[in-house]
């Protein structure tokens, strides 16, 4: 017998960790970044744990829906469907989000959708929960990709859960994304 509140998940439970650079050359293991995807009828649920570099400086402005966020540190989730439409989520250790709907490959249709997002840094670490309501996703089936991006300058550095074509990093590749099993 279960809770009256708990909800049923409708797909598997997705547990990640980001150990490599976008072109899939391992990381050492302070850089690593977990994430816990829940699906529910209702919402996506991301829990991301992550080193906190403070590199580049948060955008400015209130934590809330931030254009150009990845211009900054931010941890991402794509989620494809089968279409070929995808969403991006975007998520800073400043509280500032950014959620995308794009009908093909960089075919923003819309930016800036609302989520619950709180996040809390504790010394070199930040922690995140994200609530995405399920009406921002793409019909599944899905595949997925997590990604992250930290630095200034020559530092800037581009973390990718499954390794991209290509001689220099470019998220926005679906054909490269993992089934979500």
């Amino acid at each position: 017998m279960g809770c009256a509140n708990s909800k049923v998940m409708t797909h598997p439970i997705q547990s990640l960790r980001i150990e490599t650079s976008w072109d899939g050359t391992p990381v050492q293991p302070q850089h690593w970044i977990t994430l816990h995807l829940l699906m529910s009828d209702d919402e996506l649920e991301i829990r991301v744990s992550a080193p906190f570099y403070g590199d580049p400086a948060p955008p400015a402005g209130p934590a809330g829906p931030t254009a150009e966020l990845w211009e900054h540190e931010v941890v991402e989730v794509f989620i494809c469907g089968k279409d070929g439409r995808y969403t991006e989520i975007e998520l800073s250790p400043s509280g500032h989000h950014l959620v995308l709907q794009l009908a093909g490959v960089r075919q923003p249709e819309k930016s800036g959708l609302p989520i619950a997002f709180e996040v809390k840094i504790a010394g070199d670490a930040w922690t995140g929960r994200a609530r995405v309501p399920i009406e921002l996703l793409p019909s599944g089936p899905y595949t997925f990709n997590a990604t992250a991006i930290h630095g200034s300058g020559d530092a800037r550095t581009y973390l990718s859960w499954v390794a991209l074509d290509g001689s220099a990093p470019d998220f926005h590749q679906p054909h490269c994304f993992r089934d979500w099993s």
